[in-house]
């Protein structure tokens, strides 16, 4: 039998232990399995078995040890070999009136075990698969480590419009093309950034991230390329820039289409020579960076107008990674909130559970013109002001909420052009329900004892105030009794606080 299919998928070959008190056995094992292409060590007593285990540089890929020995139990070799490695396979040998405590030692983690006497061939392929299962175990261990350093931190959803860029990211991480990430302000193109530093050869290097929009035109040049002592009024230090400081790392230049044409020049020079020069410096320094460039802009419509460089452009515009707005990915809303409510609430020291189902509906209707920046300034505000764990609707800005802005004054007396009675009534109306829905935590039924209604009389004032929700049109239209058992009540505050 060929050694590939016990042997470790690596290069290596695969290392065996066998721990048995008989020289005859001992030495019979050896052969077969050197023969197998295996490494073999051997033991001849529990204590030289356990000092072979312990001391190895490494976990031994299976060990094979008789159940009774002179001077102790192969479970204790079983214990050994399982806190040093939890993936060493082990195959215990025992004497037919020791086969139930062999079936012991397979629940507490061996592999299998053998009846002696055994044949060679029986011993030989049980070898082989308890070693195909430690390779599998090993690979399924090494796939996951290598998706989990994948996974960029801080880009999250599920949506296909981020598989998409989590997948670039993934796949342009050492590429040696200039990266352009375009989107609109606040869907984390520095996050993006970070994402491929992070993932990069480069990330024990700096990333250092330049807003060319905040940096005035004048003292750019200076920033980016460092310029020498008394170069201009007030250089009274020599300074390395931008560049030189982020040596063997990477740049972000975030707003890229905000750089002056002057400054675009020079840029251009360094993306194709890698060499820079200080301000009052005759010569050039060679610099190893890689440069990520990130705008809100439509830098093609820039070009068009010549107020960016079209020959910048394409060498920025190597690799492009377009961020979808959080209103084309909404499905990834109810992540993202959960992540800044949990991070914030860490920060305030707050407890929160969830946000409510009212409160989640109106984030998802919600179009989020500032994208996910906005969602995390949004719950930020929410745990600030929140004085209940569940985030609901009253918690929301008003405009996230559904709500009117500014609601009409509340009447106290009778105008003398008169008024519209229903209109007036119904905004009292609105603003009791609203107000008790946001105490209660969106939960129906305690919002009705506040209002003094059953629990229909409740759902048919929210349709006639177009703030029901499905769930309400269909418990009506089903005839849903006017009350729910306290059972069903509690479940309901769990299934809120879930969400």
């Amino acid at each position: 039998m060929s050694p590939q299919p016990g042997a470790d998928r690596s290069e290596r070959r695969a290392r065996v232990l066998v721990v048995d008190d008989e020289q005859g056995l001992r030495e019979v094992l050896s052969i077969l399995l050197r023969r197998e292409g295996y490494d073999v060590v051997l033991a001849s007593s529990l204590r030289t078995g356990i000092e072979a285990l312990t001391g190895a540089p490494s976990p031994y890929d299976l060990i094979i040890t008789d159940l009774m020995m002179p001077d102790g139990s192969g479970l204790e070799v079983l214990s050994a070999a399982k806190r040093r490695s939890a993936n060493t396979e082990v195959i215990i040998m025992t004497a037919f009136g020791g086969v139930e405590t062999a079936i012991d030692a397979m629940k507490r983690g061996a592999y299998d075990f053998v009846a002696k006497p055994f044949a060679t061939s029986e011993l030989r392929e049980l070898v082989a698969k308890a070693l195909e299962r430690r390779a599998l175990v090993t690979e399924n261990e090494r796939l996951r480590a290598k998706v989990s350093k994948a996974q960029p931190q801080g880009l999250l959803g599920t949506s296909d419009a981020m598989a998409r860029v989590v997948d670039l990211v993934g796949r342009v991480a050492n590429a040696r093309g200039t990266v352009l990430i375009t989107g609109e302000s606040g869907t984390g193109k520095e996050r993006v950034a970070r994402a491929i530093h992070d993932l990069s050869d480069r990330a024990s290097r700096p990333f250092v991230v330049v807003n060319c929009g905040a940096i005035p035109d004048e003292l750019m040049e200076s920033e980016l390329f460092g310029h020498e002592k008394g170069a201009f009024t007030g250089a009274v230090t020599r300074s390395l820039g931008i560049f030189r400081e982020a040596d063997g790392g990477t740049v972000l230049l975030d707003e890229v289409g905000e750089l002056p044409l002057g400054l675009q020049v020079k840029l251009l020079r360094v993306l194709q020579e890698r060499k820079v020069r200080a301000v009052g410096q005759s010569v050039e320094t060679s610099v190893d960076v890689r440069i990520i460039a990130a705008t809100n802009r439509q830098v093609e419509n820039d070009v068009k107008s010549g107020v960016f460089r079209q020959d910048l452009y394409y060498r920025l515009n190597v690799i492009r990674i377009e961020l979808p707005p959080l209103r084309e990915r909404r499905e990834d809303i109810p992540e993202l909130a959960a992540h800044f409510l949990k991070r914030c609430a860490a920060e305030h020291q707050k407890e929160f559970s969830a946000f409510s189902a009212d409160a989640l509906r109106a984030l998802d209707a919600y179009d989020f013109p500032g994208n996910v920046r906005e969602l995390e300034n949004l719950v930020e505000r929410a745990v600030a002001l929140a004085t209940s764990s569940v985030i609901g609707l009253g918690d929301l800005p008003r405009e996230v909420a559904g709500l009117s802005a500014e609601p009409t004054p509340m009447l106290t007396a009778l105008p003398e052009e008169g008024c519209d009675l229903d209109a007036v009534l119904g905004e009292v109306e609105r603003r009791l329900i609203v107000q008790a829905l946001e105490r209660s935590g969106g939960v129906r039924t305690i919002a009705a004892r506040m209002l003094g209604l059953s629990l229909r009389s409740l759902r048919y004032r929210l349709q006639k105030l177009s703030l029901a929700t499905e769930d309400d049109t269909v418990a009506l239209q089903s005839g849903e009794g006017a009350r729910l058992s306290s059972a069903a009540a509690l479940r309901a505050v769990r299934i809120e606080r879930k969400e």
